[in-house]
């Protein structure tokens, strides 16, 4: 595969608020200082959840890609995600992402199976791959 960019545009509004967006997508979300931070701001998007959606999300979709080419029937797939932000060295980090997959599988005979593509799929996140944060995997399959 040929390397591919990404690419993001971001403004200030006011205040601690920005909007991101890219050339390449319909829609803009607004991000801003987490309200743990002085002038932080409440029900915003920040950095920090950008960073564990990535983590979640790049999760996902290497999952499906693992799944269907391994032929796993399943009828649902969510993922909670928690990112640990925390001072290391006197800099502030995140330091660990836990990924909580709930997978609901048609039959308890693919129960081993499921269990190994969502282990696949932790290993071959690209994103996962790509920061020195913990990333961590509690996975649930249910029937």
């Amino acid at each position: 595969m040929e390397p591919h960019k990404y690419n993001v545009d971001l403004r200030w509004i006011n205040d601690r608020i920005g909007e991101v967006c890219s050339p390449e997508l319909m829609d803009s979300i607004d991000v801003a200082t987490p309200p743990q931070f002085p002038k932080g701001v409440e029900g915003v998007w920040s950095p920090e959840h950008f960073f564990t959606a990535a983590l979640s999300s790049c999760f996902m979709t290497t999952f499906l890609a693992i799944a269907e080419n391994s032929g796993l029937d399943f009828i649902s797939f969510q993922c909670r995600a928690e990112g640990v932000l925390d001072k290391v060295e006197g800099k502030y980090q995140m330091t660990e992402v836990i990924l909580y997959p709930i997978l609901k599988i048609r039959n308890e005979a693919d129960r081993e199976k499921a269990l190994r593509i969502l282990e696949k799929s932790d290993k071959a996140c690209l994103i996962s791959n790509s920061v020195k944060s913990q990333v961590s995997l509690q996975a649930e399959v249910t029937v």
